[in-house]
């Protein structure tokens, strides 16, 4: 029972923030819209394995070492706002998809692979500062340090299977044909948008100040 009642905290802190708008959304969206189903699905297998990282080193002490030294975090901090600012550049520069068939208004393809569409995921949640403070909280703060190390690695591969299921369920959605036709021909413009959100996200990276937490 008190393991039960860990977990449903747990699952709610967590879908709250993997519903909160940010870089993995934007990121699950641009590969929905220009790539469409198959690469936003492997790139929501990335994010998700991404969380599995963040598991794993909040279970060996290793993310509180990070989140607990200035010097580490702001490493951290750096390379996740250069790959975001990476991301958002092509976003900002995303072009108007080709017409291949002008009479049905058929648009042409775009490819990428997969273990790319997965890499970029893993890359945005990995790298991400926050979800970083996210789970280095969660493991010290909200999960008693009496929990066994077991019931904590089943909270962790609930949290990556939830997201998982989260952002594939988002990746169908957008990339479902009617309404991905919809989205379709003006969608250079939502990886636009995304990518001023990242752009934004990036510098808010840059500019903050966050506090590290202390032992």
């Amino acid at each position: 029972m008190q393991y039960l009642q860990e977990f449903l905290i747990i699952a709610a802190i967590h879908i709250l923030a993997v519903a909160s708008p940010g870089p993995d959304f934007a990121i699950v969206l641009k590969q929905s819209l220009r790539y469409g189903r198959t690469t936003a699905l492997y790139t929501s297998l990335g994010i998700a394995t991404g969380i599995l990282v963040h598991v794993a080193y909040s279970l060996v002490g290793i993310g509180l070492i990070i989140a607990s030294n200035e010097d580490y975090f702001t490493v951290l901090k750096y390379i996740a706002a250069g790959y975001f600012l990476y991301i958002a550049w092509h976003g900002l520069r995303a072009k108007r998809p080709v017409i291949a068939d002008p009479e049905s208004n058929e648009i042409q393809p775009e490819t990428v692979s997969n273990k790319k569409a997965f890499y970029t995921g893993f890359l945005i949640n990995g790298l991400n500062v926050k979800a970083t403070l996210f789970f280095v909280s969660l493991f010290s703060m909200v999960i008693s340090p009496q929990t066994p190390v077991e019931i904590k690695l089943i909270y962790g591969i609930y949290m990556a299977i939830a997201t998982a299921i989260w952002f594939g369920s988002l990746s169908y959605l957008l990339s479902h044909q009617r309404v991905r036709l919809q989205l379709m021909t003006n969608g250079f413009w939502f990886e636009r948008v995304m990518g001023v959100v990242l752009l934004v996200l990036a510098i808010e990276l840059l500019m903050s100040d966050f506090k590290v937490i202390t032992v």
